[in-house]
């Protein structure tokens, strides 16, 4: 349960809306959800602050013993104040009174990469803090506490009607917000920060305040075989088997205060901790997710979503696939190579596999079909009032338009990133030296010093993780690709230099960068940070090519500014008038990586016909898996040992056997991995790590009998720390109730 300790709330030191605007936060948006109805438990990413008026009494016949106060408070220490922002993208949670971070394996898979080396290599054999002082600090890694939420939409849409051009209208509401956060940020630390994220489309929007630590450490992780079993092969899939948790630990300074790293610091004293259950679960148990999803796209029109499938989708899949292969291949022949790019890849194929995923699940779903039956719907009932007529007639029709004149561009843009942005490392290198350029150019000695000094730290951290040879046949393979799928209308000038110079051969073009560039030889390229020239740099082959990429992909940015900001303009009015339309229906935003809740319970499922999935594993299935001439499959002897032996302390079900990962229907997506699965009695009783294969099209239409979030049993974690960690004294911090 939450502490009884008080959290201090000034809501009058912020600039904007203060208490008063905070209640009417409730009545605007019970007004847009227009209905009291409940949804079904398992659909939906919550907002905190509406808990009590939407959902509450439902999770509360689910099972729930929490109140709404209990799960967010304005004045008290609450649940959410134990559920973080872990890194750039995932969700932890504090698990002890000594700051201590329970996430996903996969979450802190960058950091424990950083800290890796042939010597010390952490991904392959696992790390355990047996002290404080035996903590290791992760450079540049941060958490991210929610300090509170307030809804600021009158400040944000001040000035604007519905009349206005939609270029003018996105003007004044993107400076509304400009104005608003530097006027919070200007005041603030800079351990503090404030955001404006809109909701509904640009409806609604609310001000969030964080609280930034900069001082995280590992604490212990657990070899890959665990921590990733299966890999690629299981991602996305059910039954799971995959260990997927790391721990870290949030420092602060002697007042409790975030500070950046500092041999002083102490421990963070955190307001609110999660109790950890190793009761088990069962068929049916009440089972909630906090966390911070990443992006849905719910309300998403039949032409978004063919623009989605068609054009977002292949570009990862076709150009990933290519670099990937490429990746794989020098990984496993080099133990040096799998640690630099171990990281890379594993984010790569996360989502490429996911792209896959999804436009399978769209098409067999026949979800198209459904939007587009949706859509004659709603133009009857426009049609069928003339007021409706008057706001809504042409949202349609206008969106049709607009995403047909998008289509090409929208192509051009998805491959340049993922062939040439962040396909060829050495490009994305180069541009960082840009500003070196102009200083250069401009001949100003004081920026060349800070600049020069500034870019050795940065190709020290990129050096660290680069292999030339590697990136070379990638910058061949995705050349060739990207000029054979995208119009010449839309190739970057250096394409041209490959015709003329390297008769079309991309092969002998990668082979001169590799052979000639500053950039692909950290000797050279330091060798010229220490006495910079214009001439060498703008001559550069690589930085040349760079440079043709910025000025291409500035290019296609404004050609589709005016078509992007129609189609957001005119979704906004769909959504609207969506909600207007359906007033049975409770609607909640599509995920925008704020703080959501999601509610359901533990369960099986049918994939398909006479195929039925039970809700959990057990380290048995760990077993069958094994393939020792399989680098997905491979186990560790000690943890065969403890399986044999059945050694597995009191975290074994009362059946027995060890339990490894559980399903249930909480409503998550990308951003939500590592998020605590809470029981209610606001224990922790697993890590949400991944979704199912067969429901891959959840992030755009949540399908009610197949999806499924896929958690690690927090008893499989408690099992590995201390059994096959021998981290006793991590166990030792928690609070757990048997």
């Amino acid at each position: 349960m939450p502490s009884t300790a008080t959290r201090h709330r000034d809501t009058q030191s912020t600039q904007g809306p203060n208490t008063h605007i905070m209640k009417k936060a409730f009545i605007t948006l019970a007004l847009i959800i227009v209905s009291a109805f409940p949804a079904k438990a398992d659909e939906g990413m919550w907002m905190l602050t509406m808990l009590d008026k939407l959902n509450i009494k439902t999770m509360q016949e689910m099972g729930c013993k929490l109140t709404a106060e209990d799960i967010y408070s304005i004045n008290n220490n609450s649940i959410k104040d134990a559920v973080i922002i872990f890194g750039g993208g995932c969700t932890g949670e504090i698990v002890s009174e000594n700051g201590l971070i329970f996430t996903n394996h996969h979450c802190g898979y960058e950091s424990i990469q950083k800290l890796s080396s042939v010597e010390h290599n952490y991904l392959k054999n696992g790390f355990w803090s047996k002290s404080f002082e035996e903590d290791l600090p992760v450079d540049g890694l941060k958490v991210k506490f929610v300090k509170r939420i307030e809804e600021y939409t009158d400040s944000v849409l001040a000035g604007t009607t519905e009349n206005m051009a939609f270029s003018k209208r996105d003007e004044v509401i993107a400076d509304n917000i400009d104005k608003i956060e530097k006027a919070l940020n200007s005041a603030a630390d800079e351990y503090h920060q404030f955001m404006i994220e809109s909701f509904f489309g640009g409806n609604q929007y609310f001000l969030i305040e964080y609280e930034v630590y900069k001082d995280i450490r590992l604490v212990g992780t657990p070899p890959e075989s665990i921590g990733k079993f299966g890999h690629d092969t299981d991602n996305w899939m059910w039954p799971r088997h995959t260990g997927d948790f790391s721990i870290f630990r949030v420092y602060a300074d002697k007042d409790g205060k975030p500070s950046n790293f500092s041999n002083n610091n102490k421990p963070l004293k955190p307001k609110h901790f999660l109790p950890v259950s190793i009761k088990g679960v069962k068929q049916g148990d009440f089972a909630m997710t906090m966390g911070f999803p990443g992006s849905t796209d719910r309300y998403l029109t039949s032409f978004g979503i063919k623009n989605r499938m068609d054009i977002v989708n292949q570009a990862m899949i076709g150009p990933r696939g290519v670099k990937q292969d490429i990746w794989l291949a020098s990984m496993h022949a080099s133990e040096k190579v799998n640690i630099q790019y171990a990281s890379k890849y594993a984010r790569s194929t996360n989502y490429w596999k996911n792209s896959i995923g999804m436009n399978n699940g769209l098409e067999r779903l026949g979800v198209v079909a459904q939007k587009e039956s949706l859509e004659s719907d709603f133009e009857a009932w426009v049609k069928a009032d003339k007021d409706r007529e008057a706001r809504y007639d042409k949202v349609l029709a206008s969106l049709k338009k607009a995403y047909n004149k998008y289509a090409p561009v929208c192509k051009a843009q998805r491959y340049l990133y993922e062939c040439q942005l962040s396909g060829p490392e050495v490009f994305r290198f180069a541009m960082s030296f840009f500003s070196l350029e102009t200083a250069l150019k401009n001949n100003n000695e004081k920026s060349i010093a800070t600049i020069t000094s500034g870019l050795k730290e940065t190709a020290r951290k990129f050096y660290k993780d680069y292999d030339a040879a590697t990136d070379k046949k990638v910058i061949a393979a995705l050349g060739e690709f990207y000029s054979q799928n995208i119009d010449k209308a839309y190739w970057p000038e250096y394409f041209n230099i490959v015709n003329k110079k390297y008769k079309a051969s991309f092969d002998k073009y990668a082979e001169d960068i590799y052979n000639k560039s500053i950039f692909a030889d950290s000797t050279k390229l330091m060798k010229f940070l220490n006495k910079p020239s214009y001439k060498t740099l703008s001559k550069d082959i690589a930085f040349k090519a760079a440079k043709a990429l910025q000025v291409l992909w500035s290019e296609l940015y404004y050609s589709s500014t005016d078509i992007t900001t129609d189609i957001d303009n005119y979704n906004r009015l769909f959504i609207k008038g969506l909600m207007e339309m359906q007033q049975d229906k409770v609607f909640y935003s599509d995920a925008n990586f704020t703080i959501r809740l999601s509610y359901g319970s533990v369960g099986d499922y049918e994939s398909r016909d006479a195929v039925h999935y039970k809700h959990f594993t057990t380290l048995k299935g760990v077993m069958e898996k094994e393939d020792p001439n399989n680098w997905e499959f491979v186990v560790s002897p000690k943890l065969k040992e403890l399986y044999n032996n059945k050694d597995f302390g009191r975290y074994a079900d009362e059946d027995g056997t060890m339990h490894v990962c559980f399903t249930t229907n909480n409503d998550i997506t990308g951003g939500n991995s590592g998020s605590p699965v809470i029981n209610g009695n606001g224990e922790l009783i697993g890590l949400a790590f991944d979704g199912n294969w067969e429901a891959m099209s959840g992030d755009i239409a949540f399908e009610t009998e197949l999806q499924k979030c896929i958690c690690v049993d927090i008893r499989y974690v408690l099992f590995i720390i201390e059994k096959y960690g021998e981290a006793k004294n991590i166990i030792d911090e928690l609070k757990i109730i048997d």
